[in-house]
């Protein structure tokens, strides 16, 4: 028979109300019986009814996660990640896909704060002004978008864009280009500024392009077509894509071109050649994601990149 909250009330000692508060109040049990409380409910097995739970606190126990797209290999370490941080603190979590789609996302996070205590937003497409919206129906933190008064946890892509800048202008490279993301995508904002900023390099942004393999391979004939000798990608999949649209146009990677994505997700190091990247933090990310929002506060927080080096990058062909 299933263990309930009268079972463990006998055992320890105290009333079921005690009990429950341990349960749904932890800060109005003195911390010696909320401890004997856990420990006998952890011996026993019993488990609380969220149900029950949710009709007397408000709180479902459960919490969203939404990201732009589940088949980019950047947000699986991150779900993992804030799946088990929620886990860690007795929440579910629950997770969707807005397929890039800025409609898409509205409807989830309106669909989301029926059934869930709070969102993590994972590289949002909307509008500030929409996202402010709807920062007042639900609360929610925001991964990889900065706005004022909402809890955010940023890559500093900014800082790792520029160190690709500075390896390929160390490598001799002059003329280079940024292959953008999405026109929503506040990385690709934050690339877009670190490489037209470079300092001794002559620079060329295409874009906006799809954040997908199919991004790349759209804008590889533009890339050819411009004489650049290094390319910095908005991600490793539009790198990948880059990649093999320039080598089906007799284009040598990284001989002819050097092209550098951004990520270090799986996907690159299996490349081949493997992808020069700059690494996000994605794991920290969801981490610290569910935190912010189990524990609110107006936070930003700042993660840091950094250049990983392998084979997509090399010193450009001498001139004829």
């Amino acid at each position: 028979m299933a263990v309930t909250i009268r079972d463990v009330a006998d055992a320890s000692g105290v009333h079921v109300s005690t009990v429950s508060r341990t349960f749904s109040a932890p800060h109005m049990v003195n911390a010696e019986t909320r401890t004997r409380v856990l420990d006998v409910a952890e011996r026993l097995g019993y488990r609380p009814n969220r149900a029950a739970r949710s009709l007397t606190t408000g709180r479902t126990g459960n919490l969203g996660l939404i990201v732009a797209d589940l088949a980019n290999p950047f947000f699986p370490p991150l779900i993992k990640a804030a799946q088990a941080t929620a886990r860690g603190q007795d929440y579910h979590l629950f997770v969707a896909d807005t397929d890039e789609d800025p409609a898409e996302e509205q409807d989830l996070v309106l669909a989301f704060s029926k059934q869930v205590d709070g969102i993590v937003l994972c590289s949002p497409r909307l509008s500030n002004k929409a996202l402010g919206k709807l920062a007042e129906t639900i609360p929610f933190v925001l991964v990889n978008r900065r706005m004022r008064g909402v809890p955010t946890v940023v890559m500093d892509v900014a800082s790792g864009a520029r160190a690709a800048m500075e390896h390929l202008a160390g490598l001799g490279h002059r003329k280079v280009a940024l292959a953008a993301g999405p026109a929503g995508s506040w990385t690709s904002g934050e690339l877009r500024r670190a490489v037209t900023d470079a300092p001794g390099l002559e620079t060329l942004v295409f874009g906006p392009n799809a954040p997908t393999e199919e991004g790349g391979l759209a804008v590889a004939a533009q890339v050819a077509e411009a004489g650049v000798t290094g390319v910095l990608a908005y991600n490793d999949l539009v790198a990948i894509g880059l990649i093999a649209g320039l080598e089906e146009r007799g284009v040598a990677v990284p001989g002819d071109v050097s092209v550098i994505g951004v990520d270090d997700s799986i996907t690159g190091r299996m490349h081949r050649p493997k992808l020069t990247t700059v690494a996000m933090p994605t794991a920290d990310a969801g981490r610290l994601a569910v935190d912010l929002l189990i524990k609110p506060m107006s936070a930003a927080t700042v993660l840091e990149t950094h250049l990983v080096v392998r084979d997509s990058t090399a010193p450009p062909a001498a001139s004829p």
